[in-house]
């Protein structure tokens, strides 16, 4: 399971962990937009809480599954969703303010609609002590390539696969 702040990359390295380990990718954001429809237009029709009800139903039913998951960065919020974490191996994926704010640049994420990286700062010093606290293990994806980080990640699952 990977979990973050929006921009620490949990999609990207997701999809090349999930190749890596020959196992199925989700993305819980990506399930939300394929049964819902946009994340931006229910947050706009119905708002956050009920944004965050359909969340929940797509995280436990991705979490009963099979395969590296990768949860919007809000996910944790749930209680539920972080109980059903508890046994997992979780993997925190920790990201500068710096180089987030270039991955975020020209995005239409709804919780920075207004405030640009302020938000970014105050939502994700909110949600750290959850992260930390569900975290196994962190690894930083400030400044490195995404094959870099995968590798960390794999030699952390299985020491003995380690890097190729």
């Amino acid at each position: 399971m990977l979990i973050g702040p929006m921009g620490a990359g949990k999609t990207s390295i997701g999809k090349k962990l999930a190749r890596r380990l020959g196992a199925g990718f989700a993305d819980s954001d990506r399930v939300v937009v394929q049964r819902h429809g946009a994340i931006a237009d229910i947050f706009e029709a119905e708002g956050e809480s009920a944004f965050r009800a359909k969340e929940r139903e797509v995280v436990s039913e991705l979490l009963a599954s099979d395969g590296v998951v990768s949860l919007g960065g809000g996910a944790v919020l749930d209680r539920s969703t972080r109980a059903s974490l508890a046994d997992l191996p979780v993997v925190m994926l920790s990201v500068s303010e710096s180089a987030v704010e270039s991955r975020l640049s020209g995005s239409h994420r709804p919780l920075l609609s207004r405030g640009g990286m302020d938000a970014w700062r105050l939502i994700a010093a909110e949600r750290e002590p959850l992260y930390r606290d569900l975290a196994s293990v962190v690894v930083d994806t400030s400044h490195r390539p995404v094959s870099r980080v995968v590798d960390d990640i794999v030699t952390w699952l299985d020491p003995e696969r380690g890097n190729p």
